[in-house]
């Protein structure tokens, strides 16, 4: 078992709770970013933004040789696409939502004239009679009510079609080991980098490769702002981290999804997108430091950013450090703390390697 760590400082949660309160929609990142750009910035020499909004922190800049530690920054959310003459709405997906649990669920709809509070309606209980055949939610029957009485009310707020719309679920710790909220998918990832950045500054330590400290955005639509960064900064290296399914809750068959756990450890991931020798790396590192993880084996793809800088600039040599999450594209994605702290861990502590004479041609 890997000794309990604990990166995470007091300063550290509050930024964390701010972050994930900060809505981040995909295609909508701007706000997010700007709490997350304000928070590295001390940790940093400078740092890029590119056209679409993927903020990247470099540390020494000069380098021949670049590193990527990388995330997403954008959140599951809903784009306006119809409202009624009796002033509902009906809404399309941005990106992944889960149209099942949208019911009773409040949400924001982002508008130029600011927030507008708005709930996801549903027939009481009490007038659905369709006994087995009771109509279960569906994109084309979830609808909002902003509490107006037509279209015309509805406009007059600011609401129009292209509006986006997000959850106002916030953060929260559960049971001191647990944090839950929307979009740990994936600011954690967000977050875990920027620790990394923060304990390297603090630590003084001193890199002979470039670091870009990358938080990408609409991964959720396609991976697009890693494809677009990738080719930006042309890195050598690119360790990335996402979010996997936490698969011992009840429901997931294992013999599908596998078998992870969170409090078990990063996860490691297997795929034609890993590179071998930067993982077989990675792994070396988890065992000399006593970090615990676990493994995962991807299909065509591993559904994450590292497909994006893995087929990149004739080829980056990439990895994916996933953190373990209960009900992923939900209001309460749920992770452990001790797994955050170790993810950080792995990342940092395979950086130290590369910085104490792990050479870049090795990993090729």
């Amino acid at each position: 078992m890997s000794k309990k760590l604990n990166h995470i400082s007091k300063s550290s949660e509050k930024f964390l709770e701010k972050y994930l309160n900060t809505a981040s929609p995909t295609g909508f990142e701007s706000a997010g970013q700007k709490v997350w750009l304000d928070y590295v910035k001390p940790y940093i020499d400078t740092h890029i933004i590119d056209t679409y909004g993927s903020v990247v922190g470099v540390i020494n800049p000069e380098a021949k040789y670049k590193v990527v530690i990388e995330a997403h920054a954008d959140e599951i959310s809903w784009f306006v696409h119809y409202i009624t003459e009796n002033g509902f709405i009906y809404l399309r997906r941005n990106g992944g939502s889960d149209h099942q649990i949208a019911p009773s669920k409040r949400v924001n709809i982002h508008t130029e004239k600011g927030l507008v509070k708005a709930v996801f309606g549903w027939p009481a209980i009490h007038t659905r009679r369709g006994g087995a055949k009771e109509e279960s939610p569906k994109t084309d029957n979830i609808f909002l009510d902003c509490g107006c009485k037509n279209k015309k009310e509805v406009e007059a707020l600011g609401i129009h079609v292209g509006c986006v719309v997000t959850y106002e679920d916030e953060f929260m710790i559960l049971n001191k080991k647990y944090y839950v909220g929307r979009a740990l998918d994936n600011r954690m990832g967000g977050f875990m980098i920027a620790e990394v950045a923060r304990l390297l500054h603090e630590n003084k330590v001193k890199l002979p490769f470039g670091l870009y400290i990358t938080n990408a955005v609409q991964e959720e639509i396609g991976l697009r702002g890693a494809q677009m960064i990738a080719e930006t900064i042309q890195p050598d290296v690119a360790i990335v981290t996402d979010v996997c399914h936490d698969t011992n809750t009840p429901m997931i068959k294992k013999i599908v999804e596998g078998d992870l756990s969170s409090g078990k450890g990063p996860v490691l991931t297997y795929g034609p997108a890993v590179q071998n020798n930067l993982l077989k790396f990675i792994i070396n590192q988890a065992e000399k430091n006593k970090v615990d993880f676990q493994r995962l084996a991807a299909s065509r793809s591993t559904g994450t950013d590292t497909d994006a800088f893995a087929y990149s600039n004739k080829g980056v040599a990439s990895a994916l450090i996933s953190l373990p999450l209960r009900y992923m594209h939900t209001t309460v994605e749920m992770c452990s703390k001790d797994d955050v702290n170790s993810v950080i861990e792995l990342i940092y502590k395979s950086l130290i390697a590369l910085k104490n004479g792990q050479t870049f041609h090795y990993l090729k």
